[in-house]
């Protein structure tokens, strides 16, 4: 097939994905007094217009990849809390189980040394001893043994319970362990259903019409990055990185390159929080694996505050984060196909600003 008709071919698959995603009837655009354009015809109107669209259809799909990389991350995080809870339940039991038998050892002890010490009652045994105070002081040994017996008991009976409880405590974590795997497994084929459908829509274009596309995408970034230095927001934007920010920028400049791989922590690869989490790690500070998470838990500043080293979450979401580095910059690990790399810090719609360190 010559390169004339492949371009043809493309253009056409290329018109049937923007109708789609425009949800535009293909009639509908047709004026019923014309004729309909032969192939060469469309491949002319086909070109930008469609492409714009072939982009936007490319967002979205990446965009609920990353929302699903996250619920991924989320419940990997959960599972391995739940498995080191289950592990710690495990010791306790163990624990306890040594020391039940420990305290039934000695609870029978002390029911054979009673029994030794029974038979006659004790005013039979206080007339036929030859020593009364003798008798009197034994007495009042055996009284405090009947009392470290019953403390016994009550050991022995606390012992139990706690040990039904780590039970009960173990089996509960392990129902929401099984829970968790399947809201991973679930995450986990969306992740990859949306990523499929991405790499099908771009592999039906040309090599020249991917340029374009590329083009396209940083046109667009290109554009959402002036408007926002337009407003004048970076003369606003004077704070100096902490010690701890400067470890963590260092750090994420250090990935530059690697690639975007979805719940990836490094080192050879990162999804966007997973090189935020490593890097700030790297820093001292641990804080939440997710974008998610690192919007509700950690402290939220101004734009206009922000410093280098802080994290700026994207989208309505919080599906997306990047560290900001100065200068209206950012890094961050975009998404799949692509690598680690510095981009616009308005290059995208900014929910938000938190802070790691204090």
């Amino acid at each position: 097939m010559g390169s004339g008709k492949r371009t043809l071919t493309t253009s056409a698959i290329v018109l049937v994905c923007a109708v789609t995603v425009l949800g535009v009837p293909a009639e509908a655009s047709a004026d019923p007094g014309r004729p309909t354009p032969r192939p060469s015809d469309r491949s002319a109107t086909a070109t930008v217009g469609d492409l714009e669209a072939v982009r936007e259809k490319l967002d979205t799909l990446y965009h609920d990849a990353a929302v699903a990389t996250d619920a991924y991350n989320a419940a990997e995080e959960k599972s391995k809390e739940q498995s080191a809870q289950i592990v710690e339940l495990a010791r306790e039991i163990v624990k306890g189980q040594d020391r039940l038998a420990e305290l039934k050892d000695r609870a029978g002890a002390a029911a054979r040394a009673q029994y030794r010490g029974g038979g006659l009652p004790p005013e039979v045994r206080l007339w036929l001893s030859s020593d009364p105070q003798a008798f009197l002081d034994d007495a009042g040994t055996v009284r405090q043994g009947e009392r470290a017996t019953k403390g016994l008991l009550a050991d022995l009976t606390c012992t139990q319970h706690d040990l039904e409880q780590y039970a009960r405590d173990a089996s509960d974590r392990w129902k929401e362990l099984d829970a968790n795997r399947k809201v991973r497994a679930e995450a986990k084929k969306r992740i990859e259903k949306q990523i499929a459908a991405a790499e099908k829509l771009q592999s039906q274009l040309q090599k020249k019409e991917r340029e374009r596309l590329r083009k396209l995408e940083e046109e667009a970034a290109h554009k959402a990055q002036t408007a926002w230095l337009d407003s004048g927001i970076l003369k606003e934007i004077k704070a100096k990185a902490s010690q701890e920010g400067r470890k963590a920028v260092r750090f994420a400049t250090r990935q530059i390159g690697k690639p975007y791989v979805w719940g990836a922590e490094g080192p050879k690869s990162y999804d966007c929080s997973g090189l935020t989490s490593q890097a700030w790690i790297a820093a001292g500070t641990p804080i939440p694996r997710t974008s998610q998470e690192q919007w509700k838990q950690l402290r939220h500043v101004d734009v206009k505050d922000m410093r280098p080293g802080d994290l700026i979450i994207y989208f309505h979401d919080a599906s997306h984060v990047a560290m900001y580095i100065g200068h209206g910059a950012i890094i961050h690990a975009p998404r799949p196909g692509r690598t680690v790399t510095i981009a616009g810090a308005g290059s995208m719609p900014i929910l938000g600003v938190v802070r790691p360190d204090a």
